[in-house]
């Protein structure tokens, strides 16, 4: 399985990183770390998440509050978003149309 991310996605994970390295720093490194690492199960889990929202597959991130949205076509994953769990369902809904 080979992943694509998105644009969209990309500014999702540069956000998260800017948000964490103002709390300290250090941290936004850990995030992206944490964040690809669960993006790489994707080449092996892919298809198996939950979907959310009629059409995304969602994963939820292991170290971080964050969801990864995607859909598998043509044996790739493709990251639609990456985003945080404490927002208001209808903004990420939102975000996600």
């Amino acid at each position: 399985m080979r992943i694509g991310i998105l644009n969209s996605a990309n500014n999702d994970l540069i956000d998260g990183y800017w948000f964490y390295e103002k709390q300290m720093e250090g941290i936004g490194s850990y995030f992206l770390n944490s964040l690809f690492s669960d993006i790489d199960s994707l080449k092996i889990y892919a298809g198996i998440h939950p979907i959310h929202f009629e059409k995304y597959h969602r994963l939820l991130a292991k170290r971080f509050p964050f969801a990864i949205y995607y859909c598998v076509k043509n044996d790739t994953a493709f990251i639609y978003a990456v985003l945080d769990c404490r927002r208001n369902p209808a903004w990420i809904r939102n975000k996600l149309e």
